[in-house]
């Protein structure tokens, strides 16, 4: 009965929307403690271990619903913070409902009048009705002008950016932006880097207009790279792996 309505709360944007005039900062310690008790050391996520813990997740999901960023009132790290949080707390949950899947591109499978999973309006915050999409290009990338929260956002794939093992907060949200990329620019199973040749991400090249706005692509990754990059560097794209980033995979 639990997890029915877990689901029916989420699976569909509410009928009666909540008001988020005025609202204040939440804590994400609740989804900190998720994170460090369910994300491995190689960033991957016991969906299993967290199903059981639904009650939590759902706790966690019901304070961000009620607490919508104000731009008026809310600084710009707590509200960065805020999004990136809700962006991974949201996805996870959107697994769960569908758990076990191989990848997250199944969970589209039978769910009528959307194009990806990632057009599914499932979140309600405040009241809005999002779907992830909604979050990355229509929030983030639009209002944040910040090419880090491409390695801080998770969208349940091998080849995703980990997931942190703790959630992002206002306070230390630029160090944990730079571990981030740091992590995914220097992981070998996500980008293959050597002086006269890298072999990337293809979120460098979905998203390279974030990442060139001051300069080309081999300068930003510079920026977080043990290796020197020549100027005239070669580059190509790897594949992009979509199975699921369980711990069992």
């Amino acid at each position: 009965m639990y997890k029915m309505f877990f689901l029916f709360l989420f699976t569909s944007c509410a009928i009666k929307p909540l008001k988020h005039t005025g609202t204040k900062p939440v804590s994400h310690a609740e989804w900190s403690a998720l994170l460090a008790r369910h994300v491995d050391a190689q960033g991957r996520m016991d969906y299993a271990a967290m199903r059981k813990d639904s009650a939590r997740l759902l706790r966690y999901l019901s304070l961000l619903a009620s607490a919508h960023p104000d731009a008026d009132t809310w600084s710009h790290p707590e509200q960065l913070a805020y999004w990136i949080n809700a962006y991974n707390a949201f996805t996870v949950k959107l697994i769960l409902d569908h758990y076990p899947v191989k990848s997250i591109k199944d969970v589209k499978r039978g769910i009528p009048f959307v194009n990806s999973v990632w057009d599914i309006k499932f979140i309600q915050i405040g009241t809005k009705c999002y779907d992830l999409n909604n979050i990355e290009h229509g929030i983030l990338r639009k209002y944040f002008d910040e090419p880090r929260i491409h390695f801080a956002i998770n969208c349940a794939s091998v080849s995703c950016p980990v997931l942190s093992s703790e959630a992002y907060t206002a306070d230390h949200i630029e160090e944990q932006l730079d571990r981030a990329a740091y992590r995914f620019v220097n992981d070998p199973q996500r980008n293959i880097l050597k002086n006269d040749h890298i072999s990337i991400s293809k979120i460098f090249k979905w998203f390279k207009g974030d990442f060139t706005k001051s300069g080309d692509l081999r300068s930003f990754i510079q920026q977080f790279s043990e290796i020197k990059i020549n100027r005239n560097a070669k580059i190509d794209y790897l594949d992009y792996d979509w199975r699921l980033n369980d711990v069992k995979k």
